[in-house]
């Protein structure tokens, strides 16, 4: 059995693609996941499944939320051991004191390194990212909203899918994956 977190992308932003959670928890029940868990509305759920393959489950998980919600939706996942990794991994201070200005960009895959290279750290500051694997980390001191940093880990930019937590988020979903 394997522990996952998954990250839906982009779903009930601006009342675009809704998926309720109780839905997708049903969903995921039907699959035939159990321990299952969501996290606020953007698409945060925790579940155990017997599938040891990330790639099945994300194939399983982005067909039936297609069939069943109409859209499409990308799925990145994180194994339990993948999710805590990471945040043993974060390279940025000030993540504890300030996690409402940190952010994680979890990728589906690691970027090419030139797609990485051709952003410039200069460009953003006082805002500072680190790639470490298939995470982005990223400080924004003055928030993430007037960013111009926030805007560039994009799909197109990256050549990968995306999709951020903040580090409050990210860190209630490891205790999810424990508890």
């Amino acid at each position: 059995m394997a522990r996952y977190i998954a990250l839906l992308r982009g779903i009930n932003v601006g009342g675009n693609k809704k998926v309720p959670m109780a839905q997708l928890r049903a969903l995921m029940e039907g699959l035939g996941y159990t321990g299952i868990s969501t996290l606020l509305q953007s698409g945060n759920a925790v579940f155990t499944s017997k599938e040891k393959s990330s790639a099945k489950v994300i194939k399983q998980l982005e067909a039936a939320i297609a069939e069943e919600f109409g859209f499409e939706v990308s799925v990145v996942l994180r194994t339990r051991d993948e999710l805590a990794a990471a945040i043993q991994a974060n390279p940025l201070p000030g993540a504890e004191e300030d996690p409402s200005h940190f952010l994680v960009t979890f990728l589906s895959a690691m970027p090419e390194p030139k797609r990485l290279q051709a952003i410039n750290p200069a460009a953003y500051l006082p805002d500072e990212f680190r790639a470490v694997g298939r995470e982005i980390y990223a400080r924004f001191p003055n928030g993430i909203g007037t960013s111009k940093l926030a805007t560039v880990f994009t799909e197109a930019k990256l050549g990968v899918v995306p999709t951020g937590r903040n580090w409050n988020t990210v860190k209630k979903l490891l205790e999810l994956a424990d508890g």
